[in-house]
């Protein structure tokens, strides 16, 4: 049996079913699962003073490119639109090898870890080279976080009218035979899991119709969950109705893409009726709003999803079109576009903080993540608010108008990987060194 106190904490923002807020609290964890919370509590194993701090459940990214890490602002695609920036990104990444994929993971899980995040999931739909998602698997075991990657997949090249070029695409019974490889591998569906995979075909303009009813059969089939690209901006709603014939919330409902087992990516354009189809069937909706807004994509209507009843989380998406990966900033840039959009007292830095933490595990299906309550996995952020950014500040739990954009500790499943602002899994200098050694080779090619 293990043990670690947080002893101290000036807040506690719960995230539970009351939507507690606890003062001068103590969280008690015991082999990675929270045991107790309450004041003065005792423990055989290590206790850490929190005193001086925030204390809220790990961070969770719902969207992600990891791989992306080794292509922030490369010129060409700092100033385009959504389809002509993967068309100048495309060749760089066919170039990719394993151990791009690895480095780049490395990196990315890292720079999320440090903004607080404990789980996140991995969109990946190229493989070239001999690259596997097994690849950046290995990388979140060396790092520690919790992972969702999903086995992403392109098959419709640009010379059968998709986006993507032929040589980035695969054969679609080849994808579905490394879909189940990938699941039997490393999915495991039991409570405090480490590791779960889904099935992600890219978008509806870099797969067949066709690869998107059998991936949907597949993955009910195998117990795990979907997840795609949806109405990201206005492109993709005039492909839609051009190659379709229908919105995009009618091409998902048609194929079997909507329930409580989905979750769709940006959902920027989505319109009164699909928001309706996504509330009543439980689909989720990762909200990416950096992205959204470096690629000139639009504000989506988080307001009228969430009033509507929709699961809605937050992400980063890929570093090439964000360009950090920092869940902190997300959830802010979440409140001030909702904000923009609809008045300034439509969404609280408490709400935005809900949908980075609570939101995004039900969007994940982890109703074991979250929250801090006794029997929840022990995914923790601890934010220190003695700084230069909280000074001054009347209420220290408003994180997201006046606090440290940086975890202070990070405990997933009870293991610290954050310690004082520093990675303790691994040497991060040394893989900062190898990732611009690789983007180096790359951009001398």
């Amino acid at each position: 049996m293990t043990e670690v106190l947080l002893r101290g904490a000036d807040v506690v923002l719960t995230m539970d079913d009351g939507d507690n807020r606890l003062t001068n609290h103590d969280i008690l964890i015991r082999d990675g699962v929270i045991a107790a919370t309450g004041a003065g509590l005792s423990t055989t194993g290590e206790a850490i003073n929190v005193a001086g701090c925030v204390v809220t459940p790990g961070l969770v990214n719902t969207h992600h490119h990891l791989y992306q890490t080794l292509t922030r602002a490369v010129p060409g695609g700092q100033d385009a639109l959504l389809f002509g920036w993967l068309q100048t990104l495309y060749p760089i990444w066919q170039g990719f090898d394993p151990e791009a994929f690895f480095t780049s993971a490395q990196v990315g899980l890292a720079e999320l870890a440090l903004s607080g995040c404990t789980l996140t999931s991995d969109h990946l739909y190229l493989y070239p080279n001999g690259a596997r998602l097994d690849d950046t698997i290995a990388a979140a075991g060396e790092i520690g976080l919790r992972f969702h990657p999903t086995r992403g997949s392109m098959s419709i090249g640009e010379s059968d009218g998709g986006l993507p070029p032929d040589a980035l695409v695969e054969d679609e019974d080849a994808i579905l035979e490394d879909c189940i490889r990938v699941i039997d591998a490393h999915h495991d569906p039991h409570e405090g899991a480490m590791v779960r995979v889904g099935l992600a075909p890219c978008s509806p303009f870099s797969v067949s119709r066709k690869l998107m009813a059998e991936t949907a059969i597949l993955a009910r089939d195998k117990g795990v969950m979907l997840h795609t690209h949806l109405a990201e901006n206005d492109e993709d709603i005039a492909y839609s109705l051009e190659k379709f014939g229908c919105r995009p919330g009618q091409y998902a409902e048609d194929l079997g893409w909507v329930g409580d087992d989905v979750w769709h990516a940006h959902c920027v354009k989505l319109d009164g009726q699909e928001i309706d189809l996504f509330a009543k069937t439980r689909t989720g909706v990762a909200h990416c709003p950096c992205s959204n807004c470096r690629l000139g994509s639009g504000i989506a209507p988080v307001r009228a999803m969430v009033d509507a009843g929709v699961k809605v989380g937050l992400g980063v998406d890929g570093s090439a079109s964000n360009d950090v990966g920092n869940m902190v900033n997300e959830a802010r840039q979440a409140m001030l576009m909702q904000r923009v959009l609809n008045g300034a007292d439509k969404m609280s830095a408490h709400e935005a903080l809900r949908l980075a933490t609570r939101g995004g595990a039900e969007v994940l299906g982890r109703h074991d993540c979250g929250q801090i309550a006794v029997g929840k996995r022990a995914d923790i952020a601890v934010w220190d608010v003695q700084g230069i950014e909280s000074a001054g500040s009347w209420d220290p739990a408003a994180l997201l108008l006046a606090g440290p954009s940086k975890v202070r500790d990070l405990f997933v499943e009870g293991r610290q990987v954050v310690a004082e602002g520093q990675m303790k899994t691994i040497d991060l200098p040394k893989v900062i060194e190898q990732q611009n050694r690789i983007v180096k080779k790359m951009v001398n090619a």
